[in-house]
């Protein structure tokens, strides 16, 4: 092999191993609005990572980016290119949703990984043609659990809520609030903890997984339990339309196979119910924390606001055009199959 000869060869590896560098090192940037310790960082994105890792044998990875946009401004944020991926609560967008508020409703009987994998199922047959996430790609769906009422004073009955400051996140959680009587506090869930501690608010309705997410076990000391909860909250994982479009068609295909939609989604759904365990056994560890579950008489009450409740939310996705009864049956078979 002669000189020019092996300037050539040297050259074709050398590209070779870029181009195959260049593969491996697709980083698709995901714009987070959590704080780095909670489990939607730590539990739900790096297992999307490892997912997206694992299903195109490393070609594509993703990296977390911190305080991109405030949470109301994750879905422009991924329309116009700015990160690849987020996540969105629809809650933090009065208006904008009204097939989301599906999976809201208190009285569904299941898990959050139930929830979230009977959402993408009734997403696809039933709330996708609403096309409520134009724009952008929707690659995950996933319910948190059975919100409760945490408060920095004493509630005993369903009664003690009616006048209280409760930060509520939106949603169909905004129609409980309603019927219960509370002053809504409309803040970022981040904003929890000081808005709290600065009594601003006397509580907040959120899953037990916030006793730990954003420290709430220091500073709503309280849980006021309902079983089944107070509502649920929907959560899109979303990707911009063209980073999609851009990857090769055998790595979107290993993506859309084993990743998107219904696996990931069931992820999340996981990842939420094991963080729900771990708040509520820090609030039973703590010695000045207290649990008090709502009697039947409370639950009774209860009941009939869920009710009148439902039957406003269906009467919402019906004039959108969807076959509400339908889907709201739909989640709850789905939730009875997981």
């Amino acid at each position: 092999m002669n000189g020019i000869t092996r300037l050539i060869s040297a050259v074709a590896v050398s590209l070779a191993a870029l181009s195959s560098g260049a593969l491996a090192e697709t980083k698709l940037t995901i714009s987070t609005w959590l704080p780095p310790q909670h489990r939607i960082n730590t539990g739900m994105f790096e297992g999307l990572i490892d997912m997206m890792e694992k299903a195109t044998n490393g070609e594509v990875t993703g990296e977390l980016k911190f305080g991109l946009a405030p949470p109301p401004a994750q879905m422009d944020l991924i329309t116009d290119g700015a990160a690849d991926i987020s996540i969105i609560f629809h809650g933090y967008q009065p208006g904008r949703f009204v097939g989301t508020k599906l999976i809201e409703l208190p009285g569904y009987e299941g898990s959050a990984e139930a929830a979230s994998v009977a959402y993408w199922r009734v997403y696809e047959k039933y709330l996708a043609a609403l096309d409520e996430h134009r724009g952008v790609k929707v690659i995950a769906l996933n319910v948190h659990g059975p919100g409760q009422a945490h408060s920095n004073k004493q509630i005993g009955s369903l009664a003690d809520i009616s006048g209280l400051k409760m930060r509520i996140g939106g949603g169909v959680a905004g129609d409980v609030g309603a019927a219960l009587g509370v002053v809504g506090i409309r803040v970022p869930a981040p904003k929890v903890y000081e808005t709290l501690a600065s009594g601003a608010a006397d509580g907040v309705f959120i899953p037990f997984e916030s006793r730990i997410g954003f420290k709430l076990t220091e500073v709503a000391r309280n849980v006021f339990e309902m079983p089944g909860g107070f509502y649920r909250g929907s959560f899109a994982i979303i990707m911009n339309q063209e980073t999609f479009d851009g990857l090769p068609e055998d790595i979107r295909k290993a993506l859309e196979d084993k990743v998107f939609g219904e696996p990931a989604s069931r992820m999340m759904g996981a990842v939420w119910d094991e963080s729900d365990a771990a708040g509520r056994a820090a609030t039973e560890a703590a010695a000045d924390n207290t649990i008090t579950v709502a009697s039947p008489a409370d639950q009774e009450a209860f009941a009939s606001i869920v009710d009148d409740i439902t039957a406003k939310v269906l009467a919402e996705l019906a004039a959108a055009g969807v076959d509400a009864q339908a889907a709201y049956e739909m989640v709850k078979s789905e939730m009875a199959k997981n």
